[in-house]
């Protein structure tokens, strides 16, 4: 009978672990401030110029072997 209790109950210990994960954020965790502390590192290193893609060999110089 408790083999049948664990699987069944599982769902409802997981339900329970996300709302109080939420209270718990919502609650006791401080409130995130109005401006962010650091600025997004991606508007810090972008490039001048876009990058150039490799350049790929030809087809005639890849295919060497004649078909018979």
């Amino acid at each position: 009978m408790y083999a049948l209790i664990v699987p069944a109950s599982t769902p409802f210990v997981l339900l329970a672990a996300v709302m109080g994960l939420s209270w718990w954020e919502d609650r006791i965790l401080p409130a995130p401030s109005a401006e962010p502390a650091n600025a997004p590192a991606e508007a810090l290193f972008a490039p001048a110029a876009p990058a150039q893609p490799a350049e790929l060999p030809l087809v005639e110089t890849t295919l060497t072997r004649e078909v018979r």
